[in-house]
């Protein structure tokens, strides 16, 4: 059974930073666009960042350019998510997807949500 852990969120202040970890089990991210979708009490799920399998492609929300970065490590198996200048309008469940690369582009995984595999989902809370 294929595996997304996430890992890294928490409580933090108006303005300050995490970093999201996403790792892979029996699952290799080389073949894989990796995306970080998160989803807020009432509201839908709604694609924040998205990367191709060799991370030369990326794409962001507008709610988030400029403050978080997504990046990867093929030979960790795992995909990052750093957050900077949080605002209490970025609190929500986090999730990362897969889906395979071949078919999958940074802009249908972010936009149109496709995925072939999803994480269970850690909780980021931006609150003073």
């Amino acid at each position: 059974q294929v595996l997304l852990v996430e890992s890294g969120g928490g409580l933090v202040q108006p303005g300050g930073s995490l970093r999201l970890s996403c790792e892979a089990s029996r699952l290799t991210l080389d073949y894989y666009t990796i995306g970080w979708f998160r989803q807020a009490p009432g509201l839908e799920r709604e694609g924040v960042s998205c990367i191709s399998s060799s991370g030369g492609t990326t794409f962001y929300a507008d709610s988030v350019k400029g403050r978080f970065t997504v990046s990867r490590d093929n030979a960790k198996n795992t995909v990052y998510l750093q957050m900077t200048s949080l605002k209490p309008e970025d609190t929500a469940v986090y999730y990362c997807a897969a889906g395979p690369s071949l078919r999958t582009t940074v802009q249908s995984m972010c936009v149109m949500k496709r995925a072939d595999f999803w994480g269970q989902g850690t909780q980021v809370t931006v609150s003073s």
